[in-house]
Protein backbone atom coordinates (compact mmCIF):
# COMPACT_ATOMS: atom_id res chain seq x y z
CA UNK A 1 0.00 0.00 0.00
CA UNK A 2 1.10 3.41 -1.07
CA UNK A 3 1.68 7.06 1.05
CA UNK A 4 -1.91 7.60 -0.89
CA UNK A 5 -3.79 4.99 0.08
CA UNK A 6 -2.76 5.61 3.69
CA UNK A 7 -4.86 9.16 3.59
CA UNK A 8 -8.27 9.02 4.71
CA UNK A 9 -10.81 10.96 3.15
CA UNK A 10 -13.46 12.29 6.23
CA UNK A 11 -16.55 14.27 4.89
CA UNK A 12 -18.02 17.06 6.73
CA UNK A 13 -15.18 17.32 8.60
CA UNK A 14 -14.73 20.04 10.78
CA UNK A 15 -17.26 22.17 8.47
CA UNK A 16 -20.24 20.03 6.18
CA UNK A 17 -18.74 21.26 3.33
CA UNK A 18 -15.42 19.94 3.56
CA UNK A 19 -13.72 17.08 2.45
CA UNK A 20 -10.76 16.39 5.40
CA UNK A 21 -7.89 14.33 3.85
CA UNK A 22 -6.76 12.66 7.52
CA UNK A 23 -3.03 12.18 7.54
CA UNK A 24 -2.83 9.94 10.77
CA UNK A 25 -2.99 6.56 9.36
CA UNK A 26 -0.06 7.55 7.09
CA UNK A 27 1.45 8.96 10.56
CA UNK A 28 1.26 5.26 12.09
CA UNK A 29 2.38 3.19 9.26
CA UNK A 30 6.20 3.59 9.98
CA UNK A 31 6.82 2.37 6.07
CA UNK A 32 4.91 4.62 4.32
CA UNK A 33 6.00 7.60 6.93
CA UNK A 34 9.42 7.05 6.37
CA UNK A 35 9.05 6.73 2.34
CA UNK A 36 7.13 10.38 2.43
CA UNK A 37 10.03 11.81 4.19
CA UNK A 38 12.57 10.31 2.01
CA UNK A 39 10.84 11.30 -0.84
CA UNK A 40 10.23 14.69 0.50
CA UNK A 41 13.56 15.07 1.50
CA UNK A 42 15.19 13.45 -1.32
CA UNK A 43 13.81 17.04 -3.45
CA UNK A 44 15.84 19.18 -1.70
CA UNK A 45 19.61 16.98 -1.25
CA UNK A 46 21.53 19.93 -3.53
CA UNK A 47 19.35 22.75 -3.05
CA UNK A 48 21.47 23.95 -0.76
CA UNK A 49 18.72 24.85 2.26
CA UNK A 50 19.88 26.01 5.68
CA UNK A 51 16.94 25.57 7.62
CA UNK A 52 13.63 23.66 7.73
CA UNK A 53 10.25 26.01 8.80
CA UNK A 54 7.56 23.76 10.25
CA UNK A 55 3.84 25.54 10.43
CA UNK A 56 1.88 24.39 13.54
CA UNK A 57 0.66 21.25 13.92
CA UNK A 58 1.66 19.01 11.25
CA UNK A 59 4.11 21.01 9.83
CA UNK A 60 6.37 20.16 12.65
CA UNK A 61 6.20 16.25 12.00
CA UNK A 62 6.81 16.35 8.51
CA UNK A 63 9.33 19.57 8.70
CA UNK A 64 11.18 18.34 11.80
CA UNK A 65 11.99 14.30 9.85
CA UNK A 66 13.09 16.53 6.91
CA UNK A 67 15.58 18.87 8.72
CA UNK A 68 16.73 15.55 10.16
CA UNK A 69 16.97 14.14 6.84
CA UNK A 70 19.02 17.00 5.54
CA UNK A 71 21.31 17.55 8.43
CA UNK A 72 19.79 21.01 9.33
CA UNK A 73 17.88 23.04 12.03
CA UNK A 74 14.22 22.87 12.49
CA UNK A 75 12.81 26.20 13.27
CA UNK A 76 8.56 26.24 14.06
CA UNK A 77 6.05 28.57 12.84
CA UNK A 78 3.68 28.48 15.79
CA UNK A 79 0.05 29.86 16.14
CA UNK A 80 -0.06 32.97 18.29
CA UNK A 81 1.12 33.04 22.06
CA UNK A 82 2.81 29.86 21.59
CA UNK A 83 6.32 31.50 21.24
CA UNK A 84 8.50 32.45 24.56
CA UNK A 85 10.42 35.06 23.38
CA UNK A 86 10.15 37.86 20.91
CA UNK A 87 8.48 36.96 18.20
CA UNK A 88 7.20 38.47 14.23
CA UNK A 89 3.86 38.03 13.33
CA UNK A 90 1.37 37.93 10.14
CA UNK A 91 -2.45 37.67 10.23
CA UNK A 92 -3.92 36.09 7.44
CA UNK A 93 -7.27 34.82 6.09
CA UNK A 94 -8.76 31.61 6.21
CA UNK A 95 -11.65 30.23 4.07
CA UNK A 96 -13.93 30.50 7.49
CA UNK A 97 -12.07 33.55 9.08
CA UNK A 98 -8.52 34.91 10.35
CA UNK A 99 -5.10 33.84 12.03
CA UNK A 100 -1.97 34.71 13.16
CA UNK A 101 1.31 33.29 13.12
CA UNK A 102 3.96 33.83 14.63
CA UNK A 103 8.25 32.76 14.96
CA UNK A 104 10.93 34.21 16.94
CA UNK A 105 12.58 37.12 15.86
CA UNK A 106 16.19 35.49 16.11
CA UNK A 107 15.11 32.02 14.47
CA UNK A 108 16.15 32.74 10.96
CA UNK A 109 19.55 34.76 10.29
CA UNK A 110 19.87 36.97 7.47
CA UNK A 111 20.59 35.22 3.83
CA UNK A 112 19.81 31.58 5.18
CA UNK A 113 17.82 29.56 2.67
CA UNK A 114 14.62 27.83 4.04
CA UNK A 115 12.67 25.39 3.25
CA UNK A 116 9.04 25.78 4.76
CA UNK A 117 6.99 22.45 5.32
CA UNK A 118 3.41 21.69 5.94
CA UNK A 119 1.09 18.62 5.32
CA UNK A 120 -1.44 20.10 3.25
CA UNK A 121 -1.55 23.04 0.94
CA UNK A 122 -4.86 23.91 0.86
CA UNK A 123 -5.83 27.84 -0.30
CA UNK A 124 -2.31 28.99 0.55
CA UNK A 125 -3.04 31.24 2.98
CA UNK A 126 -1.10 29.69 5.63
CA UNK A 127 1.85 28.74 3.58
CA UNK A 128 1.93 32.36 2.26
CA UNK A 129 1.60 33.91 5.93
CA UNK A 130 4.88 31.48 6.86
CA UNK A 131 6.71 32.66 3.44
CA UNK A 132 6.12 36.55 4.80
CA UNK A 133 7.38 35.55 7.61
CA UNK A 134 10.62 34.05 6.46
CA UNK A 135 11.03 37.22 4.63
CA UNK A 136 10.89 39.41 7.10
CA UNK A 137 13.41 37.66 9.28
CA UNK A 138 16.29 38.22 6.20
CA UNK A 139 15.44 34.33 4.84
CA UNK A 140 15.16 33.49 1.18
CA UNK A 141 12.17 30.79 1.17
CA UNK A 142 14.08 27.99 -1.11
CA UNK A 143 10.74 26.04 -1.38
CA UNK A 144 7.31 25.32 0.08
CA UNK A 145 7.01 21.69 0.58
CA UNK A 146 4.13 19.44 1.02
CA UNK A 147 2.65 15.66 1.28
CA UNK A 148 -0.38 16.67 -0.43
CA UNK A 149 -1.90 19.69 -3.07
CA UNK A 150 -5.04 20.04 -2.78
CA UNK A 151 -5.28 21.46 -6.49
CA UNK A 152 -8.76 22.50 -6.43
CA UNK A 153 -7.89 25.75 -4.65
CA UNK A 154 -6.15 28.72 -6.12
CA UNK A 155 -3.26 28.14 -4.23
CA UNK A 156 -0.21 29.18 -6.43
CA UNK A 157 -1.87 32.47 -7.00
CA UNK A 158 -0.32 33.36 -3.61
CA UNK A 159 2.81 31.92 -3.91
CA UNK A 160 4.01 33.27 -6.83
CA UNK A 161 7.47 32.95 -7.39
CA UNK A 162 7.75 30.73 -4.72
CA UNK A 163 8.12 26.30 -5.77
CA UNK A 164 5.62 24.13 -4.59
CA UNK A 165 7.03 20.22 -4.11
CA UNK A 166 4.02 17.74 -2.85
CA UNK A 167 4.15 14.20 -3.58
CA UNK A 168 0.61 13.64 -4.06
CA UNK A 169 -2.03 16.48 -6.09
CA UNK A 170 -5.40 15.66 -4.78
CA UNK A 171 -8.58 16.76 -6.30
CA UNK A 172 -11.10 15.58 -8.85
CA UNK A 173 -8.89 13.21 -9.55
CA UNK A 174 -5.51 11.97 -7.34
CA UNK A 175 -2.41 12.10 -8.59
CA UNK A 176 1.09 10.38 -7.22
CA UNK A 177 3.27 12.74 -8.29
CA UNK A 178 6.40 10.35 -7.61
Amino acid sequence: MGIKEKIRFVKGWPRSEVLFRDITPLLADADAFDTAIDKMSIHYIYKDVNVVCGIEARGFIFGGAIAHRLGTGFVPIRKEGKLPCATESVTYDLEYGSATLEIHTDAIKEGERVLIVDDILATGGTAAAAVELVRRLGGEVVSVAVLVDLIEFDNKSKLEGIEVFSLIESGPVERVKW
